[in-house]
């Protein structure tokens, strides 16, 4: 089985790429299913409340295209429209954010005759308020078949520990969150892929696919409250995604790392 996973769609831009590209992606390269993280599609400026997070006409022109479940992270609550984005049932939230807050962090989908689990995770990095990543994972009630999770958070050694944690538990874990991708792939001893960070789809030229100038300010020391917001970067729009080749016990037989333009493959 094949699954396409797409990093951190950034603002309308990034939408339009994988509208766009999905679908040509899923053929290319034999993907039996789609997982992409949209918590940041509604990015133009101004910063939140209503600068991030996603709105329901993106994620419906997403899952047109071919997209199967759209998983988030801390802005997933983000927007004019996020409890309805969040009710959505192939929208996802980390599993381990507060109940009372919007949303669910895992769901099963039947794919190519088998169900596929996808879980969303977070931690206290990208938001304070959300129970141990592990624990949540681990008093899940999974069914057979893979299992992709999403790790939304900014510490590479944190998704290193979580992903060896959950080894053999789960088919992958693909960090997401600081959008700037990880070269190396990794097959941990049971047979879990790994990736620490898949990266954005969007405008580089920026930071993070905002215009930069926003953040130099804050370096320079000046106060958050005096700058104005943050609109996109104004670079050419990327790809950051992954496909992962998995046999029929679940296990990862390969990630390659993928764009649209080129691709080049790690084999673990």
């Amino acid at each position: 089985m094949k699954i396409l996973f797409i990093g951190d769609i950034v603002g309308q831009p990034g939408v339009d790429l994988v509208v766009a590209q999905v679908q040509a992606l899923r053929d290319r390269y034999g993907a039996d299913a789609v997982v992409a993280n949209g918590e940041n599609m509604n990015l133009s400026g101004p910063h939140p409340p209503t600068g991030f997070g996603m709105l329901p006409a993106q994620i419906e022109a997403l899952l047109g295209a071919g997209v199967d479940v759209i998983t988030s992270g801390n802005h997933a609550w983000d927007g004019p429209e996020c409890a309805e984005a969040l009710m959505h049932p192939r929208v996802l939230r980390p599993l381990n954010a507060p109940d009372r807050w919007y949303g669910r962090g895992v769901i099963s989908i039947p794919v190519a005759g088998q169900t596929v689990t996808v879980v969303n995770v977070a931690d206290e990095s990208a938001i304070p308020e959300v129970s141990p990543a592990y624990a949540a994972f681990a008093a899940l009630d999974l069914p057979a078949g893979p299992v992709i999770v999403d790790y939304h958070g900014d510490l590479v050694g944190r998704k290193f520990g979580f992903a060896f944690a959950v080894d053999g538990k789960a088919s992958a874990v693909l960090g997401t969150h600081t959008h700037e991708p990880t070269v190396q792939a990794h097959r941990l001893p049971q047979g879990t892929g790994f990736v620490a960070e898949v990266g954005m789809t969007g405008p580089l030229g920026g930071v993070l696919g905002s215009e930069p100038g926003y953040f130099a300010a804050l370096a320079r020391g000046h106060d958050q409250a005096d700058l104005p917001s943050a609109g996109l970067a104004d670079g050419p729009v990327v790809l950051g995604a992954v496909l992962l080749d998995l046999d029929d016990a679940g296990s990862a037989r390969e990630i390659r790392r993928i764009g649209v333009e080129h691709d080049y493959a790690m084999t673990i």
